[in-house]
């Protein structure tokens, strides 16, 4: 029986992963937050280190299941069949995702995946114009980018729903911070 949480925070560039898992982080105890970016390799190359990278990720989450400890990411493999289906790799990810995730949907963890977005897909401009904004190498920082970033990962979040141990929210994150963070206690019970 699961005693941690997997919960995995999705969304395109601009969509406030990082305020939302840095205050999941700081709410919740005993919880260890990971930031991964992915590969920036698009070649074939690129997907045998991703392969590898995904698949040792996921032996080091199965090795700690039921320690009480919960496993916050910002972003996960999602991102690579994101950047996949949006035509950024040279390969295609998606054995390799749907690998993953019959995988993760079996491991003793209450799993949630979170995907935020923008109703309101201006605000993209705004939020993209930010000081400090890294630029990937093939997925530039654009309001255009990031909406058709939401909408796939929204129907990557649709495309989980038939797994009944993952727990699959779409927050939007127009709502004022404190909208957001009292519908994130409710949903994980904090």
């Amino acid at each position: 029986m699961a005693n941690s949480k997997i919960i995995i925070v999705n969304g395109a560039q601009g969509s406030g992963k990082t305020t939302v898992t840095d205050y999941l982080r700081y709410k919740m105890s005993y919880t260890n937050l990971y930031r991964l970016c992915g590969t920036s390799d698009s070649s074939p190359a690129g997907k045998i280190k991703a392969t590898k990278m995904y698949e040792n990720l996921l032996d080091y989450i199965e090795k700690m299941e039921n320690m009480s400890i919960n496993l916050l990411f910002d972003q996960i493999y999602f991102t690579e069949e994101v950047y996949d289906r949006l035509g950024f790799k040279e390969y295609t990810f998606t054995d390799v995702y749907e690998r993953l995730t019959e995988r993760l949907a079996k491991f003793d963890f209450d799993i949630y995946v979170i995907t935020l977005y923008l109703s309101d897909t201006t605000q993209f401009e705004k939020r993209l114009a930010r000081e400090g904004k890294h630029n990937m190498k093939y997925a530039k920082y654009n309001a255009e980018s990031s909406i058709n970033q939401q909408n796939t990962y929204l129907d990557i979040a649709e495309e989980l729903k038939k797994y009944p141990n993952i727990n699959v929210i779409n927050i939007d994150n127009c709502q004022t911070e404190e909208q957001v963070k009292q519908q994130l206690n409710e949903i994980l019970g904090i």
